[in-house]
């Protein structure tokens, strides 16, 4: 089992949608998928889900059936994570719902993760609960891979999530927005990574298990948006010339060479992805990824041709992150 993190602390690069159509892809390639939304605005869950459904999956009172309220008892002090529901998404998709809830988790995790140093039982169990509901599904589902959806900030939540995944992929949009979250999310990757492996020694719990806590970059998806008609093709391309040296010097920490001056030539950039923004109202509508739309979904004519390209774009890049990621597709 495989666990990927789709991670960007910049906001509205197409990270949701990414998880959501590779989901769909690992499935229809015939693999067992669960898709984990840990964003605390369950965006992923309402693709999923519709409002009616999801309604009766946040009822008042307790959550049972959401990633939140797995890890509730451990958080009220009342038990440790409680076995996770898995919602049925898909053919071979699987679903840690997602809950605004989650948000309130933020506090908690925030204080045990500096007592993980003194070796705090307690500490072990709230820092891993987020990995350990995300094991359980797993094996729950025979899944071969876990998608992880998370929010947009570097916060405690977003650590939990982050140290559960031995992969990160990062959505990137040509602008300068998308290119400071780099410069920020690099070193604090780092240096996640590298005071879970402090903590990590110290767990006193034989039976626990904790995550390995990698979060190897693997590389990042350009989401190309339509270039605007108050922003010149020039300054897109301009963005885009300078996505490969600030990837390699913010995340991998190295030095940037003549090499990695162009996408095209890049080896981490994964693919770049057209916005098929004249799909996705479609997509919206019928519930179901872009490139699963038909003709019935009002998918005619030219959009037929862009169906086929966009499940080939996507064919292409789960194969990729597959081979990344030491993935084996059936």
């Amino acid at each position: 089992m495989k666990t990927i993190a789709f991670f960007n602390n910049k906001g509205g690069v197409g990270k949701t949608s990414l998880v959501y159509h590779l989901a769909w892809m690992y499935a229809d390639l015939g693999m067992s998928v669960v898709a984990a939304d840990l964003d605390p605005q369950a965006n992923l869950t309402s693709m999923f889900i519709d409002e009616e459904r999801l309604e009766s999956l946040w009822p008042d009172g307790r959550h049972a059936q959401t990633v939140y309220g797995a890890i509730q008892p451990l958080l009220d002090g009342t038990g440790d994570i409680a076995p996770p529901y898995v919602e049925d998404a898909g053919e071979h998709i699987g679903l840690l719902v997602g809950d605004l809830a989650l948000a309130v988790s933020e506090d908690e995790l925030t204080g045990q993760w500096p007592e993980c140093l003194d070796r705090k039982p307690r500490a072990f169990r709230v820092i891993s609960a987020i990995w350990r509901v995300i094991e359980q599904a797993a094996r729950e589902r025979e899944a071969g891979v876990v998608l992880i959806d998370v929010g947009p900030n570097l916060g405690a939540v977003n650590r939990a999530a982050l140290i559960a995944a031995e992969h990160v992929v990062i959505p990137l949009a040509p602008d300068l927005y998308s290119l400071q979250g780099l410069r920020n999310l690099g070193p604090t990757l780092r240096r996640w990574r590298n005071e879970w492996a402090e903590r990590r020694s110290r767990n006193p719990v034989d039976d626990l298990s904790i995550p390995s806590g990698a979060m190897i970059p693997e590389g990042y998806v350009v989401m190309q948006d339509a270039v605007r008609l108050d922003r010149s093709v020039k300054a897109h391309d301009r963005w885009m010339a300078r996505i490969p040296a600030v990837y390699r010097e913010a995340v991998l920490d190295e030095k940037a060479t003549a090499a990695s001056r162009s996408t095209r030539d890049d080896p981490a950039c994964l693919a770049g992805l057209k916005h098929y923004r004249s799909l996705m109202p479609f997509a919206q509508e019928a519930r179901k990824p872009m490139f699963f739309l038909t003709a019935a979904d009002g998918a005619l004519g030219g959009h037929a041709k862009a169906v086929q390209d966009c499940y080939g774009d996507f064919r292409d890049l789960a194969r990729t992150i597959a081979s990344r990621c030491g993935l084996r597709l059936p």
